[in-house]
């Protein structure tokens, strides 16, 4: 009986340990390394804490503190960080983690910066957003950190957008739900323009809307063997601030995270292509590229 005994505890000793390992091992669903807001993650070459992620107006806000996880090793640069808003959300938000706070003018924050490359603090503000009961947490990657071998480009030209994308080729499928084009000015290009040559002279923009779609278990199959998400990239892109603040809103990049919850991929976004009108317009380019990243949720 003895031996029973202490054959069964030795058991439950096992599953215990096998039970905390998984809980704070830091593999999500999606190939990502994860943790509860309030501690460290080791992403992107750099030691970055998440905490106090809270809700003020209309933005959510969060500390980050970074540092090179190792002394002159690469890490990316802070002005390639960028932030997103994880959970079951009807639009996906992101920004940068420097300039993410400009327009939030009536609120008291330290927006984060980088007095020095190997240091990255202060506040990341994402918004402006509304519906703020969906937020689970927050992610973090770059647009420059690119698997090789994972990239999948597309041509966008106005006004058709995508062209019929095959689900085989990243695991999710991406069409065009909207374009709309731009000059610098602000004025808006109409389709009957086409047939002008100078009507793409100059500079402009274009404001593509997309649907990213695909089954949530092969996403995740695919994203853990990968070691990381996809992310969907557009270009020709400028740095912020570019042509029209709805490009610095909009951005040029989507790290594709659901919620692990869901059962399916079904991503609605906008991204913003700017530049030379003619490049912009005519000869953008929608990529699916993998990547690394890191997420923090919320104990509940």
């Amino acid at each position: 009986m003895r031996a029973l005994v202490a054959l069964l505890s030795a058991a439950v000793l096992f599953v215990t340990s096998a039970c905390s390992g998984d809980d704070g091992g830091g593999a999500h669903a999606y190939g990502v390394q994860s943790a509860a807001v309030g501690e460290s993650l080791a992403v992107l070459g750099w030691n970055m804490s998440l905490s106090n992620l809270r809700f003020d107006g209309d933005y959510v806000l969060f500390d980050i503190d970074a540092s090179p996880t190792k002394a002159d090793a690469p890490h990316a640069n802070p002005s390639d960080i960028r932030f997103g808003l994880y959970g079951a959300l009807a639009h996906p938000l992101e920004a940068n983690a420097i300039g993410g706070c400009r327009d939030v003018t009536n609120l008291a924050v330290q927006p984060a910066a980088a007095p020095t490359p190997d240091r990255l603090s202060g506040t990341v503000c994402i918004g402006p957003m509304r519906d703020q009961s969906q937020v689970r947490g927050a992610y973090v990657y770059s647009p420059k950190d690119r698997m090789a071998g994972t990239t999948v480009s597309y041509g966008a030209a106005y006004p058709v957008g995508l062209p019929q994308t095959n689900e085989n080729d990243a695991g999710l499928s991406i069409s065009t739900t909207s374009v709309d084009a731009f000059h610098a000015d602000g004025a808006q290009i109409d389709v009957g323009a086409l047939g002008d040559p100078a009507a793409f002279n100059g500079k402009g923009y274009m404001l593509l809307g997309l649907e990213i779609t695909g089954l949530a278990a092969r996403y995740r199959d695919e994203s853990a063997t990968r070691g990381g998400p996809m992310m969907v990239l557009v270009a020709p892109t400028m740095p912020a601030p570019g042509l029209s603040h709805a490009c610095d809103i909009y951005g040029a990049s989507l790290l594709v995270l659901p919620d692990a919850s869901l059962d399916a991929v079904s991503v609605r976004a906008s991204l913003c292509t700017q530049g030379e009108m003619e490049a912009a317009a005519l000869y953008a380019s929608v990529s699916l590229v993998g990547t690394h990243a890191g997420l923090w949720t919320t104990d509940d």
